[in-house]
């Protein structure tokens, strides 16, 4: 005779179907199913909305840094065009810079400042991938370019002579299209191979902008070939350039050691390191960012750290490269004058 705690249960089962006040709600491997093939439209950038304090104290000074950005920036694009005697490697590569600059941080610092003052922080699918694709592509022509500049300043100081030749206009040409064109083929194999990851109805990126590594958090699937076309990217882009700064540099600073001038040393030396100071904070918090350990964690010191490589940088670079030297101030002065009689 069957047990009775097995005669309810069959009894139950047959009744379940017939009661209405059965639940429908499917068994959980069911709804895992149904939660796997779900497609994520839009993300969250949850960014700072942890901290209310935060976001108000972060919208002004952003907002600020920002607009200096493309002041600055602007300025010395225009300066460097208008003026003929600025038409030199050193200012081709200094404008070159500029718009890197001006295209870097406009790829998501107009957004972020709407998510700091708003309450719908979200972003598309499709307007993720793009901004996740410009980012990265001008943020490694960014570091190929401040290796080509330490380079160009290396032989305008060490090689004075062979210098017009060695650095001629067809090379400036081909070594800046070269770091625009290899790193935005770079960027646009990343943003394919982790864009095309499965998210399982995952939509929260613990960021304040579609940063790779954010994203890549949110993937159900394998993220192996990801990781390793970031690793290899992230080796080819941040030790190999940053050795030829820092080699370029202490040649330099060989060659100043041996000025007779005391006034002429202390002038090299304040440029070079303003130059280096805006290198390794550029580098530093980038090789933070790329080359730590990952981990599957948020932290908000990723995004404190973004901030400073992805807002503050570009906003020193134009102070640090151009507005200090007595050259392009004289320039802009004239461009100025000239615009001031015209009118």
């Amino acid at each position: 005779m069957p047990h009775p705690q097995k005669r309810l249960c069959g009894l139950l089962i047959i009744l379940c179907p017939l009661s209405l006040h059965c639940s429908r709600v499917p068994p959980e491997p069911c709804h895992m199913e149904l939660v796997n093939k779900t497609e994520v439209s839009e993300f969250f950038l949850k960014g700072f909305s942890g901290y209310p304090a935060l976001e108000r104290l972060l919208f002004p000074l952003c907002s600020a840094m920002y607009l200096v950005t493309l002041l600055g920036n602007t300025a010395i694009v225009a300066v460097s065009v208008l003026d003929v005697r600025l038409h030199t490697p050193m200012y081709f590569f200094l404008g070159n810079l500029s718009i890197l600059d001006i295209c870097y941080t406009s790829t998501f610092v107009p957004l972020m400042l709407v998510h700091l003052v708003s309450a719908q922080k979200t972003i598309s699918f499709i307007g993720c991938a793009i901004q996740m694709c410009l980012s990265l592509s001008t943020g490694s022509t960014e570091c190929l370019l401040l290796a080509i500049m330490a380079y160009d300043r290396y032989l305008a100081i060490c090689r004075p002579l062979r210098y017009p030749v060695l650095m001629s206009h067809r090379l400036c040409l081909l070594l800046a299209g070269a770091a625009w064109v290899l790193c935005l083929f770079k960027s646009v194999t990343e943003t394919v191979i982790a864009m095309r990851l499965p998210f399982c109805g995952h939509y929260v990126v613990s960021h304040f902008t579609c940063e790779i590594l954010a994203v890549l958090k949110l993937a159900c699937g394998d993220t192996s070939v990801s990781e390793v076309f970031l690793l290899a990217g992230a080796i080819l882009l941040l030790p190999v350039p940053l050795a030829l700064i820092c080699l370029s540099y202490t040649l330099i600073l060989a060659t100043i050691l041996r000025v007779p001038s005391a006034a002429g040393r202390r002038k090299a030396f304040s440029t070079c390191s303003a130059h280096l100071a805006v290198v390794l904070l550029f580098y530093g918090t980038v090789i933070f960012m790329y080359m730590k350990p990952k981990s599957k964690e948020a932290r908000i010191s990723d995004e404190v750290f973004t901030v400073l490589y992805a807002v503050v940088t570009p906003m020193l670079n134009p102070v640090i490269y151009s507005l200090r030297n007595k050259e392009v101030k004289e320039a802009a002065r004239k461009v100025w004058d000239r615009r001031q009689t015209s009118a």
